[in-house]
Parts: C-alpha cells; structure tokens; sequence
C-alpha cells in the first residue's frame, strides 16, 4: 500500500532537524501496511516524576501516522498530509530502557486517512495506544 520509491532509509534522513530527531525517534521497519519506529525513554522524553511524557508518546504517534500518510500519497510533490486530529491513551508507564511503535491504517482515502498506533515496552506490554485522523492537502 506505500510508496515503493520510499526506503527505511529515506525515512531515517527525512527531515533531521526535527522534533524526531531531538526526542531520538529512529524508524526501523517499513512493512507493507505498517510502519515501526523507537524512541528512547531518559532525560529527552522523561516527565518531571522520571517517567515517559504522554507527550512523547503522541509524538511518536504522530510522526508514524504523518509518515505513513506521506507513503500513501499519489503526488507527494503536490500533495502534503497534516495531522488533523490525534487522541491517545496512556496505558503503563515507562520510567527507562526503549518504547516500540507500530502504525497501521484504519482507513485510507482521497482526502483522509485514520491511523492506529500502539506503543508497547521493552516486554511488548501496551504502553499507549493511539488514533490519527490525518488531511491529505494540495501543496502551496
């Protein structure tokens, strides 16, 4: 369903002066309908109690979803896909170590598309679970 001419190492240098970057997002899997990535738990993403930020974990959610969206798109040089909505559920915390996460299409049309992303641990144990509405938009 992506793009073919988008490589894991396309995606690894897209953009590197981003917020992935600062929070040390790294994508590590291009399937044919999902998209992998982690992201470190330490000083970057921690909150004030020493655990992971729930906004980190929407961070990760969103940069998979947006991604994917951009794998989807017919004219990626006249078109743009923007995060239009994104709701998330904090599940366990994580105080150290790597969190997972892993998109997937709910729905995939002209105009929208609607992710869902889990975020799980070290152990595999469901961290945050998270939907992406995105808007896919002509390019200025």
């Amino acid at each position: 369903m992506f793009n073919k001419s988008f490589t894991l190492e396309f995606l690894r240098s897209f953009n590197p002066k981003t917020i992935n970057t600062q929070l040390g997002i790294e994508f590590t899997e291009i399937g044919d309908d999902f998209i992998t990535a982690r992201m470190p738990v330490d000083h970057r993403t921690h909150q004030p109690f020493g655990i992971l930020h729930g906004g980190a974990s929407v961070v990760l959610a969103e940069s998979l979803g947006s991604v994917a969206s951009l794998l989807c798109l017919k004219d990626p040089e006249r078109q743009r896909a923007v995060g239009l909505e994104i709701s998330a559920n904090h599940i366990r915390s994580v105080k150290e170590g790597w969190v997972y996460g892993r998109v997937t299409p709910l729905h995939v049309g002209r105009t929208t598309h609607v992710w869902d992303i889990r975020i799980t641990n070290e152990s595999g144990k469901l961290v945050c679970v998270s939907r992406l509405t995105v808007a896919v938009i002509e390019a200025d």
